[in-house]
């Protein structure tokens, strides 16, 4: 482990980038702006392979609308007109995505300057207090998020929470991930075992109902490729994962076309939020020095129900004093 300066923010705050390594050779870059995954790469065929996208500084985080990397909160996703009611009382949250609330709000965690709790050479734990009323926000919110690099090519993410007074939460890792760098992730093929998803509305806020994936593209419960029924069809939706409990379960498995590389996701959430990276673009160098494109990776992002306060058919994101959130998620790359 190592802790290098990673750039200074527009009020001349430090931001640092936290190097991890593990035996078999993998290693992940994090960022405390934003407790962002900046760079990971694992074992691949004898040498080396870059899985997620990043970018190579830190003017692309500040930018950053595509939120690559981050850990979005306090309540990822969106929440409608960002009205919250919570016990009797109206909660007004920042509208960032034109009437709606998306990944936090204006300022969230994913804009926020994070600070290190604690590292080792294959682990980092951050930490963020959230104050209460931010973003509208009620209560004060006390963050951790450890990233931890697992032998032989796994990254496991877990985040915890606390609170002073009643509030919402449901975080979310919004990692870009891809399995064959510098092309589409169309050629991928996913399998998710999720039976009913969440329809959205034309401005991505959940119609409140649970539909059926059968005849609709959301329809992943077997390997295939991602590609949708048309060249213009955008994937942006919320899969409801098939599971009972609070255990870590499959979430979904990734593979790229020739096969060399797969990767199995499981999570404690009974959400996953699927992401095709339609919108990305060249505004700034990735890691590598390449500028991204459209669908040059795809987030699978485990999390509670979107829009959650404003649906009540759906399970609550509700955290109260005395009671910790927690999620975890495993990231795991295997070779054939």
């Amino acid at each position: 482990m190592s802790i290098h300066p990673f750039g200074r923010l527009p009020d001349g705050r430090a931001v640092r980038e936290i190097r991890l390594a593990n035996a078999a050779g993998a290693t992940a870059s994090v960022i405390t702006f934003g407790a962002a995954i900046r760079d990971l790469v694992v074992p691949l065929g004898g040498g080396m392979g870059r899985v997620v996208l990043g970018f190579q500084a830190l003017d692309g985080y500040l930018d950053n609308r595509r939120y690559l990397g981050v850990t979005a909160g306090r309540h990822a996703s969106r929440i409608g007109e960002g009205r919250l009611v919570l016990d009797g009382t109206v909660h007004q949250l920042s509208r960032n995505d034109g009437r709606h609330h998306l990944h936090g709000g204006a300022t969230g965690f994913s804009r926020r300057l994070w600070d290190i709790v604690e590292a080792s050479e294959s682990a980092v734990t951050l930490g963020l207090v959230s104050p209460d009323g931010e973003d509208g926000y009620p209560g004060r919110l006390d963050v951790r998020c450890t990233y931890r690099l697992e032998e032989p090519a796994s990254l496991s993410v877990e985040m915890t929470a606390t609170t002073d007074a009643p509030t919402i939460v449901s975080l979310a890792h919004h990692s870009y991930f891809t399995l064959t760098p510098g092309a589409s992730i169309h050629g991928h093929r996913l399998q998710i075992p999720a039976s009913r998803y969440v329809p959205f509305g034309p401005d991505l806020v959940p119609t409140g109902d649970l539909a059926p994936v059968g005849g609709t593209p959301y329809d992943f419960r077997t390997l295939r490729p991602i590609g949708g029924p048309d060249p213009s069809f955008r994937y942006d939706c919320c899969l409801v994962l098939d599971r009972e409990g609070e255990r870590l379960r499959p979430a979904a498995r990734l593979e790229p076309p020739d096969g060399s590389l797969r990767l199995e996701v499981a999570t404690t959430e009974p959400c996953l939020v699927l992401y095709d990276g339609a919108g990305l673009g060249g505004d700034w160098p990735s890691v590598d020095g390449s500028r991204l494109f459209a669908h040059a990776g795809l987030c699978l992002e485990p999390m509670r129900y979107p829009d959650s306060p404003n649906q009540p058919e759906f399970p609550q994101a509700v955290l109260r004093p005395g009671e910790i959130y927690r999620q975890l998620t495993a990231y795991e790359f295997i070779e054939p």
